[in-house]
């Protein structure tokens, strides 16, 4: 019979194993896909957010010249109506990756006076529903992320694969679960 100590191991060890494949899970997403965070060009980033599916523990990257521009999250009320003045976050890097970790809107807007009026705002909306449900056949979604490939040209743009890669954290987590096993043989 497995004693408590065991016991709490078997539990910390599949929260262990639950977070790693979580991290395999998640996509980066680039906001503006080749375009960037940007007013050039009259990109609409509401289309390009209506292509993706979102989930919790995404990473959203924002990548932009810092002196012409910023990321503020915003809420709902203040992103319709592009007001600048009270965000819930600033970024300024010119680099920003923004993790996703609930469910629902999250708006962002440029908060550098006359951008978010010119369109430089998205709307990224995490719906509850999983792409880990079944596929036919197994095979992947289209909107899962299969690798770390450059950017595609924006109107073939999907998400990009997380750096680690799913295949490496299942590996990972049956060898932790392996060496687990044994230990109770």
């Amino acid at each position: 019979m497995a004693s408590a100590a065991a016991k709490s191991r078997a539990m910390a060890l599949l929260l262990v194993m639950f977070a790693v494949l979580q991290v395999a899970f998640a996509a980066v997403y680039k906001v503006g896909d080749s375009t960037g965070w940007t007013t050039i060009g009259n990109f609409n980033y509401t289309n390009w957010a209506a292509t993706k599916s979102f989930e919790v523990g995404d990473v959203i990257l924002f990548e932009y010249h810092p002196q012409f521009h910023n990321v503020m999250q915003v809420t709902h009320p203040d992103y319709k109506s592009c007001n600048a003045s009270t965000p819930i976050t600033t970024h300024t890097s010119g680099n920003d990756s923004i993790t996703i970790n609930t469910h629902g809107h999250h708006y962002f807007l440029c908060g550098v006076p006359g951008h978010c009026q010119a369109g430089q705002k998205v709307d990224i909306n995490v719906l509850r529903v999983s792409s880990m449900a079944p596929t036919p056949a197994g095979l992947p979604s289209p909107s899962t992320p299969v690798a770390t490939v450059p950017a595609p040209p924006p109107s073939a743009a999907g998400p990009l694969k997380a750096s680690i890669g799913l295949l490496g954290n299942l590996g990972l987590a049956m060898a932790v679960l392996a060496a687990f096993v044994s230990g109770f043989a």
